[in-house]
């Protein structure tokens, strides 16, 4: 029996992490769910938020993703991510300037789609600037 699943993080420009790991906790639009080996088939799209990825028994690694979409079998886990980041590389100063753009954006906005847009802009800073903070 193997005590490990593959992990596959991809981004629009590179294939970011291809390695085992003995778990992985990933934002879930409808909540956190770890994938540990031998996982049932599942689909999911993915929030703003910090991707746990476990060795050795606890965290040893934690990835900031924008949004996306997990793919889980029994032998990986194939995270899509429209933009990820170590949580280490966050910079609390940038995170909160783009929270702030992204809010006066919102205030500009004059169409639905402008406000949609924007709407996800700030989820996304304000999930970079909680990252931080947990």
């Amino acid at each position: 029996m193997t005590d490990t699943t593959v992990l596959e993080l991809v981004s629009p420009s590179a294939l970011l992490k291809s390695e085992p790991v003995e778990m992985v906790v990933v934002p879930g639009t409808e909540g956190n769910f770890g994938v540990l080996p031998k996982h049932a088939p599942l689909i999911s799209t993915i929030r703003p938020g910090v991707i746990d990825i476990y060795k050795g028994g606890s965290v040893s690694e934690r990835i900031f993703v924008a949004g996306g979409v997990a793919e889980v079998n029994p032998e990986r886990c194939t995270i899509l991510a429209e933009e990820a980041i170590p949580v280490a590389d966050i910079k609390a100063d940038v995170a909160q300037a783009r929270l702030e753009a992204a809010k006066a954006a919102f205030d500009a906005a004059k169409s639905t789609h402008e406000k949609v847009n924007a709407e996800r802009e700030v989820a996304i800073a304000a999930a970079q600037i909680a990252a931080l903070t947990n």
